[in-house]
């Protein structure tokens, strides 16, 4: 399927059937695997054969979905999570434990900036918070022997700064180290992360992958391209044996796959936190119309960010698809072909002026959501961002007033109709 389009590898990717089996792909709700022999299961266990024996581990369901996803990022594997939130601690935790060091962006999504700060350092994980647009200089000036990774997002939310993977792909891997980069917002479909030099990328596939507020999930993708051997110092979970699978070395047993295979094999072994089955089959239906409802959420965006620019009532408008936005050159350079639906904007008035207009809305609603078919709308400071300090707020690109909005795929004129009625009122 690799020589396949972005639109076909959506629809048909993943999957594949063979004479007489399901046209769709089958829900296998079970929690378990029958085998003939003890020998048999032993040796899954062992790691020395591969098939399904529990779906805390794997199930085949989730498996064919994860190879869609690992097809259109253009990896070499992945694996689906619970939830997003469940893939960034996966793709950290994998490779980073007590007394290690990592490197994050200060514009993470509010609930990934707390995981990687305040939770991982309970477990001993040194975290550095960096501006996005931190110089090069001091970027590698801030990278320790224990360091073992950096984290982005290649569109943050929801201050939708445009990540400059060329600096922090330079900086990461001239001292010895991955990039991982949360590529929910602009999906596969507007931006390949490993196409500019990023090892693994995360997805909250809750999002616009699903697109339909169903189901909540989580991916990681790995490009195959980091080598862990050359480095094998810094990653000995990697490279050197482990004996709860007796003595197995990952990168030795399993080359490009072994990233994905340990955080498998040991961390959802230990930690369980799988997507189930159901979800990813209704993760796999909205994946099917992910190039087409990309496109319309986009142009409704920037439909959307034009008006709002031009409304007297309106303070300040964030889209980087328009023309003379702070990152529209950037996201021209990287997502050439769109960023996201999400943009974000302020009322004149301030905090107290944009959530009375929030309440006014009929059509967009308050919910704490974001990229999916309807239109809604948050504001950060009060909800997904509320644990953070003023400080940090600012740090993360967060102005009080800042309301998020994410435009669907609705007719833009009656979006715009609801604002303009929410503005008068």
């Amino acid at each position: 399927m690799s020589d396949y389009s972005l639109d076909t590898l959506c629809v048909q990717g993943g999957y594949e059937c063979h004479d007489g089996e399901p046209r769709v792909l089958p829900i296998y709700q079970s929690t378990t695997f029958k085998y003939d022999t003890s020998d048999e299961m032993g040796k899954l266990f062992d790691l020395e054969r591969e098939g399904y024996f529990y779906t805390r581990l794997q199930n085949p369901t989730n498996d064919w979905v994860a190879k869609k996803i690992c097809q259109l990022e253009g990896g070499v594997a992945a694996m689906l999570t619970s939830s997003g939130q469940a893939a960034n601690f996966f793709a950290v935790f994998n490779i980073a434990g007590a007394g290690d060091h990592i490197i994050i962006s200060s514009a993470l999504y509010g609930g990934t900036f707390n995981l990687l700060t305040a939770t991982v350092e309970r477990m001993g994980i040194e975290t550095t918070v960096v501006d996005p647009e931190i110089s090069e200089d001091e970027l590698n000036s801030l990278i320790k022997p224990n360091t073992k990774c950096i984290v982005a997002e290649s569109i943050s939310n929801p201050s939708l700064v445009i990540l400059d993977f060329d600096k922090f792909v330079k900086v990461a891997h001239n001292n010895g180290i991955p990039v991982i980069v949360d590529n929910t917002f602009p999906t596969p479909v507007n931006c390949r992360p490993f196409d500019f030099g990023v090892d693994i990328v995360t997805h909250s596939t809750t999002k616009y992958m699903d697109g339909h507020a169903v189901a909540v999930g989580g991916a990681i993708v790995d490009s195959g391209n980091f080598d862990w051997d050359a480095h094998a110092d810094k990653f000995p979970g990697l490279t050197t044996p482990d004996e709860t699978y007796h003595g197995i070395t990952y990168t030795k047993k399993f080359g490009k796959g072994a990233y994905i295979t340990k955080a498998t094999a040991q961390l959802m072994r230990d930690l369980g936190s799988i997507q189930s089955p159901q979800n990813a089959f209704l993760l796999n239906l909205g994946l099917e119309t992910l190039h087409l409802r990309m496109k319309r959420h986009c142009d409704n965006a920037l439909a959307l960010a034009k008006y709002l620019k031009s409304n007297d009532k309106v303070a300040w408008v964030n889209y980087p698809g328009l023309e003379g936005d702070k990152y529209y050159e950037r996201a021209k350079k990287y997502m050439p072909n769109g960023t996201c639906g999400v943009l974000t904007f302020g009322i004149k008035g301030g905090r107290d002026a944009s959530i009375k207009f929030m309440d006014n809305l009929k059509l967009i609603a308050i919910v704490t959501h974001v990229a999916d078919a309807r239109s809604c709308v948050l504001h950060p400071a009060s909800h997904t961002h509320r644990q953070m300090s003023d400080e940090q707020l600012l740090a993360a690109g967060v102005q009080p007033d800042l309301i998020r909005f994410s435009v669907g795929i609705e007719d833009p004129k009656d979006l715009i109709a609801d604002i303009e009625q929410a503005l008068n009122n």
